[in-house]
């Protein structure tokens, strides 16, 4: 074999979550701009991201070995992701339960006045 002549496919099913690494990416971008602590998320989602778009990429080159741990390490930030983005929520809700929506608001008051003065 030459080096001009492109290697087969590699033969098997790898899911590459794509699809669920942008959605919950997406969704912690806007959970952000109400609770801060979905934040993290944003970073743990486009690290899924980076891995579920090598999936296919390593699966054309015929490397299933690298195309299975990148598919691996993709479901693994997709759900720390995914979990990051349940605890935030969780955590919102339950302040917003505890401390009203007036208390909850001058929470957020406070937090944007911390970082325009740490600008």
């Amino acid at each position: 074999m030459n080096a001009t002549t492109p290697l087969p496919p590699a033969s098997g099913t790898v899911p590459n979550h794509l699809i669920w690494s942008i959605v919950v990416t997406i969704v912690s971008f806007f959970l952000c701009c109400v609770s801060c602590l979905s934040f993290p998320a944003i970073v743990t989602g486009v690290v899924a991201i980076v891995f579920a778009s090598k999936v296919n990429t390593l699966l054309n080159q015929g490397d299933l070995v690298a195309a299975r741990q990148a598919s691996k390490n993709a479901k693994i930030w997709a759900w720390v992701t995914t979990g990051i983005l349940i605890a935030a929520t969780l955590f919102s809700l339950l302040w917003l339960v505890l401390a009203g929506t007036d208390g909850y608001m001058e929470q957020i008051e406070e937090l944007q006045r911390q970082l325009e003065n740490s600008r």
